[in-house]
């Protein structure tokens, strides 16, 4: 009986095997998918363009590409540390110029910078220019009160015509003491005080003539002209206006220039070089000047004055660069660029 039962709860051997159909979808399921992926990850020529996609791969072969060129260019150029800053192109396109070995800012000024003071004190009567006005050499530009000084001219013409009185009578003593010693009716000293007599007159009015072209110099210091054929840069006084050629150590006192006038042919770029460039300078070097408002702008210069004393507290050598041809875009006062050439 319990034999019987046990059969009953036995499983047929071919009951036990499971269809295995299943198990293999399931497998290829997997290599499908598998297959898909690796078609995706392998890199091929047209991946940058599917999907407007770019692999990691080649953006990774760019990139080195890339930079081996640009350590490459690196390498066969000046570095910016060796040409002191980044150098500038005649072009204008914001290059470098071809063999500089420094570029340096600085700023444009006048080479000569006059300003016009008086020889003394005086009042300004009139003044015919005015800033940016363009004068001549030997220009009257302003003049000062004179009136004091042709009073001085009309008591010293009075002067040396009393003088020139006394001569003449000293010419006649002289004469007359001459006719009586002559005739052994005066003494000789008579006729030596009487040459003495003339000789006084005639230095009197030597002595007056003197102070004549004193007083006369006085008169031409009063018309003041410019020394230069340039620009006006200020004009600094009005007229009616008291000057001196001194100060008085205020502020609010007489004022002791009238205007200042500068060449604007005659410009310089002033430059602090820092000590460890002054190596690359020498004077007479050849230099590209390119102002800050018109990069565009090239013109051509020289090294043409080295200070000869260092400033201790900012560690720089002032040098000055002479502009050859300058011409109206350059102004005193803006900033350029210079460009140092190799000396040759």
């Amino acid at each position: 009986m319990t034999e019987d039962k046990l059969q009953q709860l036995r499983i047929a051997s071919e009951r036990k095997q499971r269809s295995r159909g299943p198990i293999w979808f399931i497998i290829g399921g997997v290599l499908a998918v598998t297959a898909v992926v690796a078609f995706i990850a392998i890199p091929r020529a047209s991946d940058d363009n599917r999907a407007g996609l770019t692999s990691s791969h080649d953006k990774k072969d760019k990139v080195t590409a890339e930079g081996s060129k640009k350590l490459l260019e690196a390498a066969t150029k000046p570095s910016a540390s060796a040409a002191g800053s980044t150098n500038t192109n005649p072009s204008g396109s914001g290059g470098r110029v071809e063999g500089s070995i420094l570029t340096v800012s600085g700023y444009i000024v006048n080479r000569e910078r006059i300003e016009l003071s008086p020889r003394f004190m005086g009042v300004v009567k009139w003044i015919g220019v005015k800033k940016g006005d363009s004068v001549t050499n030997g220009q009257t530009v302003v003049l000062l009160d004179d009136s004091e000084y042709q009073a001085r001219l009309a008591d010293i013409d009075g002067q040396i015509g009393v003088a020139q009185v006394a001569v003449k009578r000293a010419h006649t003593d002289l004469k007359r003491a001459q006719d009586l010693v002559s005739n052994k009716v005066e003494m000789q000293k008579m006729l030596d005080d009487a040459q003495l007599q003339l000789e006084s007159a005639e230095a009197q009015v030597k002595q007056l003539v003197g102070v004549r072209r004193l007083i006369e110099t006085y008169l031409d210091w009063c018309v003041i002209k410019s020394p230069v054929n340039g620009v006006v840069l200020e004009k600094l006084v009005d007229p009616n206006e008291l000057v001196t050629p001194q100060t008085f150590g205020g502020t609010r006192g007489p004022s002791t220039s009238l205007i200042a006038v500068a060449d604007p042919n005659d410009l310089q770029v002033e430059i602090d070089l820092n000590e460890s460039d002054l190596a690359k300078i020498s004077l007479g070097q050849k230099c590209k000047v390119s102002p800050e408002a018109y990069p565009e702008k090239v013109y051509d210069g020289v090294v043409a004055e080295r200070a000869p004393e260092a400033s201790r507290q900012k560690g720089t050598l002032q040098v000055k660069v002479q502009i050859l041809k300058p011409d109206r875009f350059l102004t005193p006062e803006l900033s350029a660029k210079v460009d140092f050439l190799p000396a040759q």
